[in-house]
C-alpha cells in the first residue's frame, strides 16, 4: 500500500519494506527525517536515529508529536502513510517548478519511451542503517585506529577523511608531505587562557580551540589559492592587436 509513495520518493528497496517489521519500520523512519522532512538540525538527530536504544520509542513518539501527527504511535500504518504523504508534499514544495508542469499523460509516455537502465552501482543496494554496515564501519575504523562514534555515519565520514588525506595515492607516494614528522604538540600542557573550574571541560576547550585553528589555517590556504589563480589571469594579460587594445 505504500509502494508508490516509496518509489515517488526514490526510496531503496520498496519492494522489500514491511510495515510489521520493526527494523524496517525504523529504518524508514530514519530515512524520511534525514532526507525528506528534516524536523530535526542534524545534530539533534541523534536520539531517533538511535534505533538500537531502548528509548527509541521514547524518541520516536516525541518526533510524532512535534510533527502534529494525527496519528497514534501505535498504529504504524496510519503513521507511515500520513509521513509518507508529508514528505510527498515537502518534496513537491522543494521542486515546484519540476513538478507544475507535470501530468499523468506525460509521466506515462516518458516511462514508454525511456529505455530500461540496469543499475550496476553495488552502492545503490546497501543498506546505510542495517547491523551489519554498522559492524564493516566500526570494524575498519578500529583497523584504522579512529575511535568509532555512536552515530556510524560520522565514524564513516572520519573514516573518509582519513584515507583521503593519510591513504591516497599522493599521500603514499609522498609520505613526507602529508604525514607531519617529529614530535607531537602537547595540547593538553598548552594554557586554554582561562580556567572553566573543570580539568575535563578545559581539556575539551584546548581541543576545539586547535580546531578552529586548523580550519583557520584551511581558509587562508585556499584564499591565498584563490589570490595566485587571479593573479595568474590578470599578470600575464593577451594582446589583441586588431583591437589595439591589452588583455583579455
Amino acid at each position: 500500500m505504500f509502494r508508490r509513495k516509496l518509489r515517488a520518493l526514490d526510496y531503496m528497496n520498496p519492494e522489500s519494506f514491511d510495515v510489521n517489521d520493526e527494523k524496517s519500520f525504523q529504518d524508514l523512519i530514519v530515512w524520511l527525517e534525514d532526507q525528506k522532512i528534516r524536523h530535526y538540525k542534524i545534530e539533534d538527530r541523534g536520539d531517533i536515529k538511535a534505533i538500537d536504544s531502548k528509548d527509541w520509542n521514547t524518541a520516536y513518539k516525541r518526533y510524532l508529536g512535534e510533527l502534529n501527527c494525527p496519528a497514534s504511535p501505535s498504529e504504524r500504518a496510519a503513521v507511515v502513510d500520513w509521513l509518507l504523504g508529508l514528505s510527498v508534499r515537502f518534496e513537491y514544495g522543494d521542486n515546484v517548478e519540476k513538478y507544475k508542469s507535470e501530468t499523468a499523460e506525460n509521466v506515462k509516455n516518458r516511462q514508454q519511451s525511456a529505455p530500461k537502465v540496469v543499475n550496476t552501482n553495488p552502492l545503490d543496494s546497501l543498506d546505510f542503517q542495517s547491523a551489519e554496515f554498522r559492524d564493516g564501519v566500526n570494524n575498519l575504523a578500529k583497523q584504522l585506529n579512529i575511535t568509532p562514534h555512536p552515530d556510524h555515519l560520522v565514524t564513516l565520514r572520519a573514516v573518509s577523511k582519513l584515507i583521503q588525506t593519510r591513504l591516497s595515492t599522493d599521500a603514499l607516494q609522498n609520505p613526507g608531505e602529508h604525514v607531519h614528522q617529529g614530535k607531537a604538540y602537547p595540547i593538553f600542557e598548552a594554557d586554554l587562557g582561562f580556567d572553566t573550574g573543570d580539568s575535563v571541560l578545559n581539556n575539551a576547550g584546548k581541543a576545539l580551540r586547535l580546531m578552529y585553528i586548523h580550519d583557520l589555517r584551511e581558509l587562508q590556504t585556499k584564499i591565498n589559492e584563490c589570490i595566485v589563480a587571479v593573479q595568474n589571469i590578470t599578470a600575464n594579460p593577451k594582446t589583441d592587436t586588431k583591437l589595439g587594445k591589452v588583455g583579455r
